[in-house]
Order: C-alpha cells, then sequence, then structure tokens
C-alpha cells in the first residue's frame, strides 16, 4: 500500500525490516512469503537475493518523513498479521519501530485498528467475488 512514495533506498529497507518481521516469531507462514512478494513486485525490487536482518538504529534516518513512516508501519503491521496471528514477537519489534519513527503508542494503535478494519474489508470483498 502506498510504497511507490518511497525512494529506493527506503524500498530496500522496507523489505528488510519485512524480513525482520515475518522471522520475529520463529516461523515463516506462505502467507507471508506471498505478502513479501507482492511488496517486491509492487516497490519493483526483482532482486531474488537472501534477505538479511536490518539494525534499526539509524531507520528513522532512511524513513525521514512521517509520509514515509507511516506507509511503512502500515504494511508491516499488515504484514504481521498475514499468517492470521499477531505473535508478541511481532508486536514487540513493530513497536520498537514505531518508537524510533517517534510514532506514539495511541497513534500506533490506530494504526493498528486501521489496518484490522481493512483486512475484514478485504475479506468481505474476497467472499463477495466468490459468492454465485
Amino acid at each position: 500500500m502506498w510504497l511507490s512514495v518511497l525512494s529506493d533506498d527506503q524500498r530496500h529497507a522496507l523489505l528488510r525490516l519485512a524480513h525482520n518481521v515475518v522471522v520475529s516469531d520463529g516461523l515463516l507462514d506462505p502467507n507471508e512469503e506471498g505478502m513479501l512478494d507482492e511488496f517486491r513486485r509492487e516497490m519493483d525490487l526483482s532482486d531474488p537475493d537472501e534477505l538479511e536482518y536490518l539494525e534499526l538504529d539509524g531507520i528513522d534516518e532512511v524513513f525521514d518523513s512521517r509520509q514515509t513512516r507511516i506507509v511503512a508501519l502500515l504494511n508491516l503491521l499488515k504484514l504481521s498479521y498475514a499468517d492470521g496471528a499477531f505473535e508478541i514477537e511481532e508486536e514487540c519489534l513493530l513497536k520498537e519501530i514505531s518508537q524510533s519513527f517517534e510514532v506514539a503508542d495511541a497513534e500506533f494503535q490506530l494504526l493498528d485498528n486501521w489496518i484490522k478494519r481493512l483486512i475484514a474489508l478485504e475479506g468481505e470483498a474476497l467472499e463477495l467475488m466468490s459468492t454465485s
């Protein structure tokens, strides 16, 4: 979502942050892998190289505007629900990222709630498409 607003450096960093999220709980779900592929397509990153962990030090300098920080958080939040569960490890990592981005806890909760509603709406749309 809105990944086209990111610079090349931000796109590569987001993909590595996404990797951090999917491995944080120790499990790599096929839905998470699929979403990583969606990220690659939307960001036009065809680089199939192995993703590496991205240290969070200095991440606020890579995502240097409110817009890019919110885009990153929304996409990472959505990714964290791809396997059907928002694990505590994922939540802790995302809260750490949001703190680096100077996003208050209350605002983080608003973003999380928005993603939950978006996922529910996407599910409804899929149902409508499959109903005969």
